[in-house]
């Protein structure tokens, strides 16, 4: 196991993947905002995150084969597509709100520009500690 493959690095590595899917998506949305009867989607990450880390438990680590198991290993959450069918925005059927798919995008790229902020402190840490603290 490298010193970076921590699970707050594996957190935020799996955060950056859903937020760029997240992108494609509202890409795709924005892309068809004039197509009939296309029905916006949306990801669903945090929500599932969320949920995953309040049912599991922080798997313990064992330092000796023998040593009694503790803990349960949290499957990898993955981002989710939804499709919201119920709502409709325009006479063609279509629910894409040009406006909010905007704010969301802005929202998703601040959200990615904070956790890549994240990610370079914690390996400018790793690279201080790795030079003994030059």
């Amino acid at each position: 196991m490298a010193i970076w493959d921590t699970p707050s690095l594996r957190l935020m590595e799996r955060t950056l993947d859903a937020a760029a899917f997240r992108q494609k998506v509202i890409a795709n949305n924005i892309a068809n905002a004039d197509t009939p009867y296309f029905k916006r989607s949306d990801v669903r990450f945090e929500e599932l995150l969320e949920q995953a880390m309040y049912v599991k438990t922080i798997p313990g680590r064992r330092t000796y084969a023998r040593h009694i198991p503790i803990g349960s290993s949290a499957a990898p959450v993955a981002p989710e597509v939804v499709t919201d069918e119920k709502t409709m925005m325009n006479n063609n059927l279509n629910n894409v709100d040009i406006d909010y798919e905007m704010a969301l995008m802005a929202k998703n790229q601040l959200r990615y520009n904070v956790i890549t902020s994240q990610v370079n402190h914690e390996l400018k840490n790793y690279r201080t500690a790795l030079n003994g603290g030059r």
